[in-house]
């Protein structure tokens, strides 16, 4: 079955950087659609950056912040994260969905780790 495990949370201060992991099996990782969603306390889930065979697009939160990419031949994507601020603080989800065009908010989600921003 889908498994995704992340990793690479914790707490960072305003201006750093953190890279999270996740690491897919269970099906064939180039032909899902790899994606970070994040939720904040008392907050809706929403998507932070998606990436479907070299094409990514990002939430306007993050943009030229946060950069998301897949090693294939690791079945691992991920989600390096710079400047980041306080209202990045959240549970990080990893997705994944089967071809370029699923529903957001479609597919498998791994158990989420937390990242937490603050001096």
């Amino acid at each position: 079955q889908v498994q995704l495990v992340e990793s690479g949370g914790g707490l960072v201060q305003p201006g750093g950087s953190l890279k999270l992991s996740c690491v897919a099996s269970g099906f064939t990782f180039t032909s899902y659609r790899m994606s970070w969603y994040r939720q904040a306390p008392g907050k809706e889930r929403e998507m932070v950056a998606a990436e479907r065979s070299g094409f990514t697009n990002y939430a306007d939160s993050v943009k030229g912040r946060f950069t998301i990419y897949r090693d294939n031949a690791k079945n691992t994507v991920y989600l390096q994260m710079n400047s980041l601020k306080p209202e990045d603080t959240a549970v990080y989800y990893c997705n994944a969905a089967y071809g370029a065009y699923a529903p957001p908010f479609s597919g498998a989600w791994g158990q989420g780790t937390q990242v937490t921003v603050s001096s």
